[in-house]
C-alpha cells in the first residue's frame, strides 16, 4: 500500500460528510444517527469514547425510539465494543472494504467519447436506474441533503443509459456512493467509466484522492477496484440485534 494515501479514519470522516445522516446527536458515550431510511452507514451508532456494559442500554433505547433495531458500526480500535456486543447477542453484518486511489491515477487516460457525465441536479433516468439498483428515495434524500460540493454520475453504453452514481467532496477526498450499473449492460466498462468520470469531476474540484466503501461480499465491485489500481486502506463492520417478534 502507498504510504501517502489517506487512512481509514480520514475516509470514514469524508464519507459521513458526503453521505450525511438526517440528524446526529450525542447520547452519553454514543453518537446516535438518524438515517431516515438511508441505509446502515447513516444509521449506525458509534462510540464517542470507550464504552462499558452500563452504556449499552442508552444507545439501544435511543435507536429504538427512532424506530430502528439497534445497529453499531465497529471500526479499528473498537475491539472491546465488538466483544461486548457479541456477548449481548449482536450479529456481524456487512463487513466492508475501504478503497482509495490518487485522482491523478484515474485521469491519466481519456474517457471514451460520451461514455459518462457529471450531472446535477439529477435526472429522472438516473432515479430510474437507482430504483432498479435498490437505491430508493430515502437514499437519494441523503444526496440531496449533503451540503458538500457534489454531483451525480451517469454512464452511457451502446447509446443507452447504463449506470449511475453520486460523488461528494470533503477536504481533498472525493467519495463515491450509490454506484449502480444496469444488469443487462455489465462487463462492458460502465463501472470503470463512472469512476473515471468521478475522478475527472474530483480533479476539477481540486481533490487529490477518490475513495469509496463497499461490502466485502460485492464480488463484482471489489475486483473492478483492484483492476483500476485502487488500494484497500481499512475495513469496518456492523453489529445488529434483530427485534424479537
Amino acid at each position: 500500500m502507498k504510504h501517502d494515501l489517506p487512512n481509514a479514519v480520514a475516509i470514514i470522516e469524508a464519507s459521513e460528510a458526503t453521505w450525511p445522516p438526517a440528524e446526529t446527536k450525542r447520547v452519553g458515550a454514543w453518537i446516535i444517527r438518524d438515517g431516515a431510511g438511508g441505509g446502515k452507514r447513516v444509521s449506525a451508532a458509534t462510540e464517542n469514547w470507550p464504552t462499558t456494559e452500563a452504556d449499552l442500554p442508552a444507545a439501544e433505547k435511543a435507536m429504538r425510539e427512532l424506530g430502528m433495531d439497534p445497529l453499531f458500526q465497529i471500526r479499528i480500535g473498537d475491539e472491546h465494543l465488538d466483544d461486548m456486543l457479541e456477548k449481548h447477542g449482536y450479529q456481524i453484518v456487512d463487513p466492508v472494504n475501504i478503497w482509495v486511489i490518487e485522482v491523478a491515477e484515474l485521469t491519466k487516460d481519456a474517457l471514451p467519447p460520451v461514455s459518462a457525465f457529471s450531472i446535477w441536479p439529477t435526472l429522472s433516468i438516473m432515479h430510474e436506474l437507482w430504483d432498479a439498483g435498490g437505491i430508493g428515495k430515502e437514499r437519494r434524500a441523503v444526496m440531496e441533503r449533503a451540503t458538500c460540493p457534489k454531483t451525480g454520475l451517469l454512464a452511457r453504453t451502446d447509446d443507452t443509459p447504463s449506470g449511475v452514481g453520486y460523488v461528494g467532496l470533503h477536504d481533498d477526498i472525493a467519495v463515491v456512493h450509490a454506484l449502480h450499473v444496469d444488469k443487462g449492460l455489465r462487463r462492458q466498462g460502465t463501472g470503470q467509466n463512472l469512476l473515471k468520470q468521478a475522478a475527472i469531476w474530483a480533479k476539477d474540484q481540486g481533490a487529490k484522492y477518490l475513495a469509496l466503501i463497499v461490502t466485502q461480499g460485492n464480488h463484482a465491485a471489489n475486483p473492478l477496484y483492484t483492476n483500476l489500481g485502487m488500494h484497500i486502506v481499512g475495513h469496518y463492520h456492523y453489529r445488529i440485534k434483530k427485534s424479537q417478534g
